[in-house]
């Protein structure tokens, strides 16, 4: 009776957190959708509600860390739980960094703003927005493979990230014609280079998620092996 206690309090515990972590996921999700929304309305008010949240966003982190040390000295957890809160963890490191890109893109609107650059200037903005809703649709279903540790939808995640990475090139070369053609724009350009890597950032985010969920139903550790050799990993 006193060891059904103590395995039901923690599956409690982990359940508890998981869903701390989903919180945690919905909030930098909301940040980078926010992020470019105010770069493509130049909405120096939105930019600094995602700046807002950047503080939330660390302290959640820092106390799922906190909860999670806990429950390792306490329950002394072993294999699959273990490699759960091993995975816990990480995907919380991965999320806080997230919310650190959406939080660059705020600020770069803010300085594109202040150095009375319009909106009506002739930049690829909604190139970085279809980037950006790829990255997007890559962590929300990350965070749904966590949600259920599903390791199809993680593999499709992986499968996918080579979008962001094309979509990344084609606009790196957008804005270097942007640059040649119009000197004007060079500076303003340079900023969007760094919006556009801070997307495709949390597209890579969003694969290391995918990775971590592997790791927790399979214990394969899948790190920079390529898709197919994943694909046959899982199987």
């Amino acid at each position: 009776m006193v060891d059904k206690h103590l395995s039901t309090q923690f599956d409690a515990e982990l359940s508890g957190i998981s869903t701390r972590v989903l919180e945690m996921g919905g909030l930098v999700e909301s940040q980078v959708a926010q992020s470019i929304y105010a770069l493509t309305n130049f909405s120096g008010e939105t930019a600094s509600q995602v700046l807002g949240q950047e503080e939330v966003v660390n302290a959640m982190e820092m106390e799922i860390d906190r909860d999670l040390s806990t429950i390792i000295a306490r329950r002394q957890p072993t294999a699959r739980d273990l490699r759960l809160l091993i995975a816990i963890s990480k995907t919380i490191a991965n999320l806080e960094r997230v919310g650190d890109e959406a939080a660059r893109i705020a600020r770069t609107v803010q300085r594109l703003i202040n150095s009375g650059v319009s909106s009506r200037m002739r930049l690829p903005v909604s190139d970085l927005a279809f980037e950006s809703e790829l990255a997007i649709k890559q962590l929300r279903k990350a965070l749904d493979a966590f949600a259920r540790l599903d390791i199809e939808k993680a593999v499709e995640v992986l499968k996918q990230d080579d979008q962001i990475d094309q979509e990344f090139e084609g606009l790196m070369r957008k804005l270097i014609t942007f640059m040649m053609e119009d000197p004007r724009t060079i500076s303003s350009s340079i900023d969007l280079v760094f919006v556009a890597k801070a997307i495709e950032r949390v597209g890579d985010h969003a694969k290391n998620l995918a990775e971590v969920i592997i790791y927790v139903v399979k214990g394969t550790d899948v790190r920079h092996a390529p898709v197919a050799n994943v694909e046959n990993m899982v199987r």
